[in-house]
């Protein structure tokens, strides 16, 4: 980690760009302008109390204890402690008001980061860790709210408080007001050195803490994996790395705090005693009073309390801009993906797909497709084989248009999909992976995942035609029972089955299979081949297998390599030809003759074979 001191042009950047963070915080506070006059007034009401006190307290040891009049001390320690009991009431007004407000405003920011990342474009995604975004979420808006939600009402009391005080010292007496405010110059300048130190140091630990954070994320998800290829001492180290990186951060920050603390503190000792032995001085020679140089000696101690609470809060801050830096670059993260200004509902659809001429690639300069044609007329099944790379998933991103092509255009019943918006081109079409996401939620609200506001006898009737009905009412709440985390407790089969469901439940005109035949478990293949017919039926279907032997009965088979569809037409038309399709088709049956009988294995979208 470089320690060297910030070079003055980087340091102005910095403060620019700090100030401007810290003004785009306050931009949350608009909605609350009618609640804030309410917290200031008791704010000041709350300071006024402060700087009064010391006050009244050096007036009544001139003017009430040295002429010994006791009944006007007694009328004077009821009205200090009327005063007193106004000012607690403020403060506690204060607190309440201002926290409420903080809080507030701290929610909204977690909302508009996970609505940021909900509306971000799966290109985002794919150069991002997980981990991260949820230490963006999590830690670092807690760091926020360490700094500012718990600390702002007291930071408003002790500036508006700290004012009141100088006003007051001066007026009382001019000479020992300049004498105590001579230490704020080194204040402010041992303030700015240690906060330029602080903040490389505490945006240094808001990195590490997100990249432990999208380590964890991945060591714990891929448990049984680490297991299974002995790489668990090699995750156990690269965490060891990572952590002692976090660790030695914090350190440093820390070092920073722990040295300029106890300067704030020193400078505190040093104007009491200044104001002591000056104030004695004015004292013993009649140039101020007794109960002057009491004053003094109180208010300056109520003096550097506000300035300690403040300098400790400059050095959290520190580590809490860190935070909304990471926070607000996040929000600020261009959306690739959008609607078109003038964007339009995408009406109902046959399920006609076109591909005009498309050329795609996710980086610049590198193009997965190439000029792609393809037509797949409304109830056809279109079959996407070809080696792992080639293209298929691409074609399938790009139907849902999680991804926008670099040339040509993807069309839905002659209709651009950049000229619809993406929720109602998405309403209409059915996705069923390989490996199927379950959430940790009932079985009835992850069939629901698509449709949340269906009625329970929709969700029962899609379950029954994904042949999963029957399994879930034999579980211990049927329908009501909460699944954990993945679905962990069901089979790949059944777990594919509620996907099933899923895509059922929602009635796609366009249906997507990405693999989702494969890894099947030998107890529900029956089941899942069923549902699969009953969903195929009467939708325009495409389907990603790289068994061939279930898309024998495809309307159209297209096999791509390397960004092109280099053969197409129907199975017994490729077999006919003899070409990649016919060599991968007997490769994959070893050896057995072209359009023989398919095992029961592969057999799963349809029973027979040509």
């Amino acid at each position: 980690m470089n320690t060297v001191p910030d070079a003055p042009g980087q340091t102005n950047n910095q403060s620019v760009q700090q100030l401007s963070t810290f003004r785009r915080l306050l931009s949350y506070l608009k909605p609350y302008r009618q609640e804030l006059p309410i917290a200031i007034g008791a704010v000041c009401i709350g300071a006024f109390t402060q700087a009064i006190g010391p006050f009244l307290i050096g007036w009544s040891i001139d003017n009430l204890i040295r002429p010994g009049n006791l009944s006007g001390l007694l009328r004077m320690v009821m009205g200090l402690a009327f005063i007193y009991g106004i000012g607690t009431m403020a403060i506690r007004v204060q607190i309440f008001r201002v926290g409420t407000i903080v809080q507030n405003v701290l929610a909204q920011i977690r909302q508009d980061i996970f609505t940021k990342i909900q509306s971000l474009s799966i290109g985002y995604f794919d150069k991002s860790e997980a981990g991260d975004l949820m230490s963006r979420l999590l830690n670092d808006v807690s760091v926020i709210d360490q700094a500012f939600g718990r600390s702002i009402p007291q930071i408003l009391g002790n500036t508006f408080s700290l004012i009141g005080i100088i006003i007051a010292m001066f007026l009382i007496n001019f000479q020992l007001g300049l004498l105590s405010n001579l230490v704020v110059p080194i204040m402010i300048f041992t303030t700015r050195l240690f906060s330029r130190w602080a903040r490389a140091r505490f945006r240094v630990t808001r990195e590490t803490i997100g990249d432990l954070s999208a380590r964890i994320e991945e060591d714990v998800s891929s448990v049984k994996e680490a297991q299974a290829f002995n790489r668990v001492d090699y995750n156990i180290d690269a965490f060891e790395a990572l952590n002692a990186a976090n660790r030695d951060a914090n350190i440093q920050a820390v070092a920073v705090t722990a040295a300029f603390l106890p300067s704030i503190d020193f400078l505190n000792t040093l104007a009491t005693a200044a104001v002591l032995a000056y104030g004695g001085y004015l004292a013993v020679t009649g140039a101020a009073t007794v109960g002057t140089v009491t004053a003094f000696l109180l208010y300056v101690q109520q003096f550097f309390r506000p300035i300690q609470i403040l300098s400790q809060f400059y050095t959290q801050a520190q580590s809490a801009i860190a935070g909304l830096e990471r926070v607000f670059f996040l929000l600020d993260e261009p959306e690739l993906l959008h609607d078109a200004p003038d964007a339009t509902e995408l009406p109902p659809i046959t399920g006609e797909v076109e591909f005009d001429r498309v050329t795609f690639g996710y980086v610049p300069g590198q193009t997965i497709l190439d000029r792609v044609s393809l037509f797949a007329q409304p109830g056809q099944m279109i079959a996407l084989v070809g080696p792992t790379g080639a293209g298929k998933s691409t074609i399938i991103n790009l139907i849902l248009r999680f991804y926008d092509v670099t040339g040509g255009a993807v069309k839905i019943d002659g209709i651009d999909v950049r000229q619809v918006s993406q929720a109602s081109l998405r309403r209409q079409i059915g996705y069923v992976l390989q490996d199927n996401i379950l959430f940790s939620g009932t079985v009835a609200e992850n069939i629901a995942f698509g449709h949340p506001t269906a009625e329970q006898s929709d969700i029962e009737a899609a379950a029954r035609v994904a042949n999963i009905h029957d399994f879930i009412t034999q579980l211990p709440q049927g329908y009501a029972t909460v699944l954990g985390s993945q679905g962990a407790t069901l089979s790949q089969g059944q777990r594919q089955l509620i996907s099933i469901a899923r895509a059922v439940l929602i009635d796609p005109r366009i249906l997507i299979l990405d693999e989702a035949t494969s890894s099947i478990d030998t107890q529900t293949e029956g089941l899942v081949q069923e549902a699969i017919a009953s969903l195929l039926q009467n939708r325009t279907s495409f389907v990603i297998a790289h068994r061939l032997s279930t898309v024998t009965q495809a309307d159209q088979v297209l096999v791509i390599q390397q960004g092109h569809i280099v053969e197409q037409g129907t199975h017994q038309q490729l077999i006919d030809q003899g070409g990649e399709y016919a060599k991968l088709y007997a490769l994959q049956l070893g050896g057995q003759e072209l359009g023989g009988q398919m095992s029961t294995a592969d057999s799963i979208l349809y029973p027979t074979s040509p």
